[in-house]
């Protein structure tokens, strides 16, 4: 016969430091929306950062529905033209607009970007509870296939996955989200071994409640701070991988397009003085990975129940 109190352990209660007299769920994890706005717009550089991302997303997708280019076939006689009324910002080594390319390649770096760290932090964060609430010999094994694979060289095991296979978007994503899960895979790790000794954990399974649904009810979503937090980071991260690849030739074949891709072409002028060639999707990369890190360093503090009431 189960206790009033364990009842309410179940309904995830529990996770704050105590409950109110009314039974209340003002949770420890599960910070009211109000503070957590107040928290996260105090810090302006995580404002700013989300403008330059909506920002970033409409001029890679709503630009092209008013700016039409023609991004397929070559216009040779139209090479390495300089920023004019006609092409805003001039065109490159094939004679396609570079305005309408960076928008191009704006839609690749950021669906890779979000599809493979939605990926890496699904399977991670899966990964880390089951590890930390299971623990024992299935802890050591899970986490020294991360530690394995964390010894590698990120760069060189992406350049060797990146070669035996024929790049598209979709195998883009599966291969920067098979190198990305291992970061959040240890975080949420770390925090199962801190839930599972938790009191409504304890609950649960004198409830008879089994490992998965423990690990679904339970440890994953009273981790999402940790894991929304690097799921941002992981999206930056994403898109600079996906700039390396393409930067070193093994990323998305013409006529698609990518960040990586157009600076790497660029750099081939860089003493010829085409800086449009160079600076404005140098910007673009900087300016979408800086804002990504500004919105997580703010969501971290948001999310953080510490650093809340100070």
């Amino acid at each position: 016969m189960t206790t009033r109190r364990q009842r309410n352990l179940l309904k995830g209660q529990s996770v704050a430091e105590g409950l109110t007299a009314e039974g209340g769920e003002i949770t420890a994890q599960q910070a009211d929306w109000r503070s957590f706005f107040r928290v996260f717009f105090r810090h302006r550089l995580a404002a700013i950062g989300l403008l330059m991302v909506l920002a970033v997303f409409l001029f890679c997708f709503i630009g092209p529905l008013f700016y039409q280019t023609e991004q397929v076939k070559t216009d040779l006689f139209n090479q390495t033209k300089p920023p004019s009324s006609a092409h805003p910002l001039g065109t490159d080594s094939l004679g396609f607009d570079l305005l309408g390319r960076l928008m191009l390649g704006g839609q690749a770096s950021l669906q890779v970007g979000l599809a493979s760290a939605f990926l890496a932090t699904i399977f991670g964060s899966f990964w880390g509870a089951i590890a930390g609430y299971v623990g024992g010999v299935v802890d050591s094994i899970m986490m020294r296939i991360v530690d394995m694979f964390l010894a590698i060289p990120t760069l060189i095991l992406l350049l060797v996955v990146a070669a035996m296979f024929r790049p598209n978007l979709l195998t883009m994503i599966l291969i920067i989200a098979s190198l990305s899960w291992l970061v959040p895979a240890r975080l949420v790790r770390g925090e199962a071994l801190k839930l599972r000794e938790r009191e409504y954990v304890r609950a649960t399974r004198q409830m008879g409640g089994g490992g998965w649904r423990i690990v679904l009810r339970h440890i994953v979503p009273n981790s999402i701070g940790v894991i929304v937090v690097n799921a941002t980071f992981q999206v930056a991260d994403a898109i600079l991988i996906l700039a390396v690849v393409s930067f070193l030739g093994l990323g998305l074949p013409p006529p698609a397009a990518s960040w990586g891709g157009i600076l790497s072409n660029g750099l081939n002028y860089l003493y010829s003085g085409y800086w449009w060639l160079i600076y404005p999707v140098g910007l673009a990369i900087v300016i979408t990975v800086v804002s990504f890190n500004f919105i997580g360093d703010a969501l971290r503090d948001s999310l953080d129940v510490r650093l809340k009431d100070r």
